[in-house]
């Protein structure tokens, strides 16, 4: 986890190891420590009893909206304009389950997000959610492709200097530039 939107750590979760590409969704057991990693940044409680639930279905799911982002945030790095299919996949994901706020106030008042349909569902459903929101916005012109050598993952672009999505990537960046001007003097 990179610290980013939790839409945007969703579709990261197609990444690369020394330039290979690799899938983080591959069974569902990796969509259950996926969600268990970011269920403190979702909208919804996800309780264990919901993770015991998860079966393929759910993971078709959430690679179809992975991979809807990943388009997405592709178009939205390079400055095209998204695919029409993508936008039609990420639409019908987000009206999948509905949900509403609820009001608790017991032990303090808070807003709890509702839903009439299993939590998983639900949980997949407010990330489409949040993609809409995320490539519908402002925020959208924000999205970056990681300049890393071999690197496929996105971010929100926040700091003016930012180019890559994480210290690391930055690092094995300057460490290739560096090698490649010492193998060049000699």
């Amino acid at each position: 986890m990179l610290g980013e939107p939790p839409v945007i750590e969703l579709g990261n979760t197609t990444f690369a190891v020394r330039g290979r590409p690799r899938d983080g969704l591959r069974t569902v057991p990796d969509l259950v420590g996926w969600l268990r990693a970011i269920r403190p940044r979702l909208p919804v409680v996800l309780a264990d009893e919901d993770l015991v639930g998860i079966g393929e279905d759910d993971l078709r799911t959430a690679r179809e909206l992975r991979d809807t982002v990943r388009s997405l945030a592709d178009a939205a790095a390079n400055g095209r304009e998204p695919d029409p299919d993508a936008v039609a996949a990420l639409n019908r994901l987000a009206r999948r389950t509905p949900w509403w706020r609820e009001l608790r106030v017991d032990p303090e008042p808070r807003v709890v997000a509702s839903c009439a349909g299993p939590s998983v569902a639900f949980v997949l459903t407010a990330l489409a959610d949040e993609a809409v929101a995320l490539f519908g916005g402002p925020a959208r012109d924000e999205v970056r492709a990681c300049q890393g050598p071999g690197c496929v993952l996105y971010f929100v672009h926040g700091a003016p200097r930012r180019d890559y999505c994480s210290a690391g990537c930055g690092n094995r960046a300057r460490a290739a530039r560096h090698y490649a001007k010492v193998r060049q003097a000699t």
